[in-house]
């Protein structure tokens, strides 16, 4: 049984492969994806200011396996506590200018409502199953356990477009610390 509250001590460090130097400056689709909500968000009509959208890979549970060497795969662990320490940063990072946060990654809804409720997460996750957002702004992603996956990046969203990208995320357990910590700074 993994233990999804604590990281290991030897995760390998993801390494910059410059996948998404080509986002800052670009327009959010005219997309729309399924939130843990219940409701539709439409990206190109975030609310004006600061949007924090951060993708994950997937999002473990207890009753779940996890993929095959799952821990050896640099930037894969951690999604758990980096939702962890945006839920408990949240006050915080509104605070410091982010109208709203989100959560992207592939899996459904439904499993993703499972961790918004087992978690207790002030924010909504996104649903993108099919990779559209991926698709249409060139993410990064990976295949392990033999799915496609998101790679861990944030993308800071500002009036419609990507004000600033944070890729490679490391350690995923202070990830929210380092947005806030570029919000306040700002």
């Amino acid at each position: 049984m993994t233990d999804f509250k604590t990281l290991p001590d030897d995760l390998p460090v993801p390494v910059d492969d410059g996948a998404a130097d080509h986002l800052p400056g670009s327009s959010l689709p005219p997309l729309s994806l399924l939130a843990t909500s219940g409701e539709t968000v439409a990206l190109d009509s975030l609310p004006r200011g600061r949007s924090v959208l951060y993708f994950y890979p997937l999002t473990g549970r207890p009753d779940v396996d996890l993929p095959d060497d799952w821990d050896s795969i640099p930037g894969a662990r951690g999604c758990t506590t980096e939702a962890c320490d945006f839920r408990d940063h949240h006050a915080e990072l509104v605070a410091a200018g982010a109208e709203t946060v989100y959560g992207v990654s592939s899996q459904d809804s439904g499993h993703q409502r499972e961790v918004v409720e087992r978690l207790n997460l002030p924010f909504s996750m996104l649903a993108d199953p099919d990779f559209t957002l991926a698709g249409e702004l060139d993410l990064p992603t990976f295949d392990a356990g033999g799915r496609r996956l998101y790679r861990r990046l944030t993308l800071i969203v500002r009036d419609g477009l990507v004000e600033h990208v944070f890729y490679p995320i490391f350690p995923p357990n202070e990830h929210a610390r380092q947005v806030l910590a570029w919000l306040q700074a700002r």
